[in-house]
């Protein structure tokens, strides 16, 4: 048993008249931007993990590459 429509719209009445129309303006957009820096934070982490992986990867083949050098003296 959802929620129908018209329950939805009663609760959203109940909500402007408590809150006001302006207070509830202000929250939205204030969670608008919170979640968008959420997103951006989460972008800048996984661009800095790429990175970290791809630096990490390069050392590993440096690393292949002068053992086996080192065997074939």
């Amino acid at each position: 048993m959802g929620i129908s429509v018209w329950q939805l719209l009663i609760i959203l009445a109940i909500v402007l008249v408590l809150f006001g129309a302006k207070r509830l303006r202000n929250v939205g957009g204030d969670l608008g931007a919170a979640v968008r820096g959420f997103k951006d934070a989460v972008k800048t982490d996984d661009k800095a993990e790429d990175a970290a992986s791809i630096s990490s990867d390069s050392s590993d083949v440096v690393d292949t590459q002068s053992a086996s050098e080192k065997d074939k003296v």
